[in-house]
């Protein structure tokens, strides 16, 4: 096999940068999206945190002062930044990030190359340990914390004390988690979290239910039929309830408390 010549690897190398940049470009667009997803889920979940209209109007206040001023602030620092630019004072500026761009172009074109976070697909365990180091690599791997309610979980639960919405911290008392927890699992499966109304609690963070619940809230055939035999409706095995289904609307489910956990539950 010859050396490729220069031609060649002048040729390689552009190619490599160009796939380069289109990575870099949709990573960084991808990232930004998703902080700016994480601000304003965390904003609108501060808002509806408020205790009353005042407050939440007070807060309200407060998010648009700061928007405003972060947009006055930064365009005042991108018209400073132009006028250095064009005048030429820092035109080192654009050399330096036109080579770090085109390394990072570069690196990024190989073909194995992943974001940040992510393994590569074709990667496989290593089959060469010795069997004593299996309980410690069960050890590290196992999630630290409070759990992570499933999507089962939260229908459940929110077929149990939801009014018909509920509160994220009421469904974290009742799956034996923290709010933080529940909020985790609901953007996990994309579930929006906005202000509810729950009767008796006021209005805060939750989630919707009833007819305007999420689809993957909406209660499943496989969940009602687990529950329905006498098992507990979540992971508390101290919840004395069931879920039994509607056979007229089946969209709907009725839960029953139950009086004697180990007697079967009669339609």
């Amino acid at each position: 096999m010859t050396a490729p010549t220069t031609m060649q690897w002048l040729r390689t190398a552009v190619d490599r940068v160009a796939v380069g940049s289109s990575r870099l470009a949709l990573h960084s667009a991808r990232r930004t999206a998703q902080r700016a997803r994480t601000a304003f889920q965390r904003s609108r979940g501060w808002v509806g945190d408020s205790k009353n209209t005042a407050d939440k109007l007070l807060r309200l206040a407060l998010l648009l002062g700061a928007a405003a001023l972060t947009r006055k602030i930064g365009t005042k620092i991108g018209m400073w930044a132009y006028h250095r630019l064009e005048s030429g004072a820092w035109s080192w500026l654009l050399w330096a990030t036109a080579i770090t761009w085109t390394i990072a172009a570069y690196r990024t074109g190989r073909d194995d190359w992943t974001p940040k976070g992510t393994a590569p697909a074709d990667e496989e365990p290593a089959e060469d340990q010795p069997d004593t180091d299996e309980p410690e690599t069960a050890t590290e791997s196992a999630p630290a914390g409070p759990p992570l309610p499933t999507i089962a979980d939260l229908r459940v639960s929110l077929a149990k004390v939801g009014t018909p919405h509920a509160h994220v911290a009421v469904l974290a008392t009742d799956l034996g988690t923290t709010p933080d927890r529940v909020r985790e699992a609901l953007d996990k499966q994309e579930i929006p979290v906005e202000p509810v109304r729950m009767q008796g609690r006021g209005t805060s963070t939750g989630v919707k239910g009833g007819p305007a619940a999420h689809p993957a809230l909406t209660p499943r055939p496989a969940d009602v039929a687990v529950v329905a035999a006498g098992q507990p409706g979540n992971n508390n095995s101290n919840n004395g309830y069931v879920l039994v289904p509607d056979h007229i609307n089946p969209v709907r489910t009725h839960v029953v408390w139950r009086t004697a956990p180990t007697e079967p539950i009669k339609d």
